[in-house]
């Protein structure tokens, strides 16, 4: 089955906050983000993760940018760990990260990461036994495309944030075939790997492993940006940090992350919008979505 989002369903899919809750209430997420050259993904991971509403957020990033992104990141907290000769993850770098994770609530994996055999093999252990919800972007994705096995005994829900290409890697087919069918695409990379998927791109659709599969209607091309991506992968791991189920996190984080883009849009201009703008907006897309209630 196939349906619409819509300004009804997400809403009733967000979940409450109780006037009495306080950081803790709301959840810790990791961002496993960044390399060489490629901080500021794991700063704008983390953005959005912190627009979510989340409680806490922890960039977990290899040790030589850890300076940098700690001082682009005001709100958060960072934690180095081991690097690669090429400035990316190492191999030693699995298990402090595992030890890490298992007692927050989510994590998101891949947002300028690069894509090297040690980045891999740290990829593929996280997919496999990270405990809690994971969502898997960008070079992530790239890196498990040569482990896709791992996400079928993976100890935790898994979220998978492709665009086209990434997706036709994925599934060893071609970026053309994707985008000729992008539902089924969409539905049978959920369904063969158990996991949930938001294929992105004009009118992102998100499946699910029981063959549903969900269309947004938000979104413009000033989105087709660097890093409007990561801010999405951010904000989908703070959903699941708060407890949110993973595909209604899905379903919720990209409306919003939609809508958040409208709102840049109609500020800067799709031609002029940058992927903070869009992480600046996720606020006021938040209010929209309650001040649209009938």
């Amino acid at each position: 089955m196939t349906t619409m989002l819509t300004d009804g369903v997400v809403r009733e899919l967000i979940p409450a906050r109780p006037e009495a809750g306080h950081k803790g209430t709301f959840g810790h997420v990791v961002i496993f983000a960044g390399s060489t050259g490629f901080s500021g993904a794991a700063k704008l991971a983390a953005e959005g993760a912190l627009r979510s509403g989340v409680g806490l957020v922890t960039a977990g990033v290899p040790a030589t940018i850890a300076p940098t992104v700690a001082s682009k990141l005001l709100e958060g907290m960072v934690r180095p760990l081991p690097t690669t000769h090429e400035g990316g993850f190492g191999r030693e770098a699995f298990e402090p990260a595992l030890e890490f994770v298992a007692t927050k609530q989510a994590a998101v994996l891949g947002p300028g990461i690069g894509w090297v055999s040690e980045t891999e093999r740290f990829v593929s252990c996280m997919v496999s036994h990270c405990p809690t919800p994971l969502v898997i972007d960008a070079d992530g994705l790239n890196c498990l495309s040569a482990c896709m096995e791992t996400l079928i005994d993976a100890e935790g829900p898994r979220l998978l944030t492709p665009h086209p290409g990434e997706m036709a890697r994925l599934l060893s087919i071609s970026t053309a075939e994707v985008q000729a069918n992008r539902e089924e695409t969409a539905r049978t990379l959920a369904m063969r790997y158990g996991c949930t998927v938001t294929l992105k791109g004009h009118h992102t659709v998100i499946a699910d492993g029981q063959g549903e599969v969900w269309i947004n209607p938000t979104g413009n091309v000033g989105m087709a940006t660097g890093g409007t991506g990561d801010v999405l992968a951010g904000l989908l791991g703070g959903l699941l940090a708060q407890g949110v189920d993973v595909k209604d996190a899905a379903r919720i984080g990209v409306y919003i992350h939609g809508l958040a883009g409208d709102i840049a849009a109609a500020r800067k201009t799709s031609r002029g919008m940058l992927a903070r703008d869009l992480a600046d907006a996720i606020p006021d897309a938040w209010r929209l979505l309650e001040m649209r209630r009938p």
